[in-house]
């Protein structure tokens, strides 16, 4: 048998379980619904209830863009002034610090514009090697390194028996040659004596020859007339000759007794001579015996000392190196720095060994000619291709007052700064009103 067929037919039926609902219905009754219809109108309440939040902010978010823009309106009208006010406020402080900076660069260049300095420096002295003079075996060092010295104390000690022994036999030649000098002079006045004996002699043989002459020129005349004898006339005239005679030889020895005299003075000048050259050899003794102790001769710092008790040493051997308490400064300042600079100009310097610390001085010279003028090899500016470059040239600063609990040395850096310009700057008379 076939199952009737009719509008029915292929759906579900569904039964409603509800209130007031009627179970087991047939197919498309009131209490039954299809399953299409449900999901339809499951779908419908479901945008239903989708759609019905969402009117409200949409209507909200369309009342809400009105009012902001008459709130912006207002806000934009409301800020334009204020705009303005900070825009000027902003350029007014903008134009304050620019105008500053304008006069503080001013017053550093109008300061700075005063003074003149260069790194390019260094402390400079006469520092010189200690050397022994004599030879000898070193007895004593009461310095050591590093140590300051003022003049007069001793660095080293040097064996001096030798040197004494030297000094007493110089000693005992001077005094051998002074009194061969003194026996040459009293022979030299006993001959004067002589001389002037001779002399005497001479003017009796004058006066004995004269009588002589008399007697002789009397008797031959007496002779001649008969009154005398011719033996009488031969006495006399033989006393003549004999009186001749003696005044011949009283001349010969006063020559003689002049020439000896002037022997003695020529060996009274050798005398001298000898005297002088002992009394220099005991000088020489004398030296020779204080160069045995090695002193200090100005204020300074021994350095580098080499020798030591029981070192034999030699004639220059050096000892030590000595540096002077005085020094100066160096500044190799360039070429173009020196128009304004002077002797005598104030100098502020500061030392890399001690940061913080400045020590005035003043500018004493300046070198007549650039560093690489006086240098072992010179340029030669002549031959090749030339470069100008700015020279420097040395400048030398004289410290005034260098402290006494710093240690300063040759090659040692520091940077001075020379003041050119001795008119106050800007900022010097605004610092001396305030």
């Amino acid at each position: 048998m076939k199952a009737p067929q009719d509008g029915n037919s292929g759906k579900v039926i569904l039964l409603d379980t509800r209130p007031g609902g009627h179970a087991g219905g047939p197919v498309g009754g009131p209490g039954a619904r299809s399953v299409g219809e449900d999901d339809q109108s499951a779908e419908t309440a479901r945008h239903d209830q989708e759609d019905a939040p969402k009117t409200e902010p949409a209507e909200t978010q369309q009342a809400e863009p009105g009012a902001d823009q008459q709130d912006k309106g207002h806000a934009q009208s409301e800020d334009k002034p204020g705009r303005k006010s900070r825009r000027r406020r902003r350029l007014l402080i903008g134009a304050s610090l620019l105008a500053v900076v304008a006069v503080g660069a001013y017053i550093y260049w109008d300061d700075s514009n005063r003074y003149e300095s260069t790194d390019d420096a260094f402390i400079a002295a006469r520092q010189f090697a200690i050397a022994t003079r004599v030879a000898g075996y070193v007895t004593a060092v009461p310095v050591t390194d590093n140590q300051h010295v003022k003049p007069g104390d001793v660095i080293a000690r040097i064996d001096d028996r030798d040197y004494q022994t030297s000094l007493a036999q110089s000693q005992a030649q001077v005094e051998q040659a002074r009194a061969s000098l003194q026996n040459t002079e009293a022979q030299r006045t006993v001959q004067q004596a002589t001389v002037e004996e001779e002399k005497a002699q001479i003017e009796q043989a004058k006066a004995n020859l004269i009588f002589a002459q008399q007697q002789y020129d009397r008797y031959q005349t007496l002779m001649q007339n008969g009154s005398g004898t011719t033996q009488s006339a031969q006495q006399y005239e033989s006393q003549l000759h004999q009186q001749q005679a003696t005044l011949t030889t009283d001349q010969a020895a006063l020559v003689a007794a002049q020439r000896q005299l002037d022997a003695y003075q020529f060996q009274i000048s050798s005398a001298q001579a000898t005297v002088k050259q002992d009394e220099a050899a005991l000088e020489q003794a004398k030296l020779n015996l204080s160069y045995t102790v090695i002193s200090a001769v100005q204020p300074g710092r021994v350095v580098q000392l080499s020798s030591g008790e029981g070192q034999y040493v030699q004639a220059g051997t050096n000892v030590a190196m000595f540096v002077p308490d005085k020094l100066w400064i160096t500044a190799n300042f360039k070429e173009t720095q020196l128009n304004l600079m002077r002797p005598g100009q104030p100098v502020t310097v500061t030392f890399d060994a001690y940061p913080g610390r400045e020590i005035h001085g003043h500018v004493d010279s300046v070198q007549p000619g650039s560093g690489t003028a006086f240098s072992l090899l010179p340029a030669e500016n002549a031959t090749g291709n030339y470069v100008k470059i700015v020279q420097r040239v040395p400048v030398k600063i004289v410290l005034d007052d260098v402290p006494s609990d710093v240690t300063l040395g040759p090659g040692m850096s520091v940077e001075p700064t020379v003041r050119v310009d001795p008119s106050p700057s800007l900022y010097e008379r605004m610092r001396s009103k305030l």
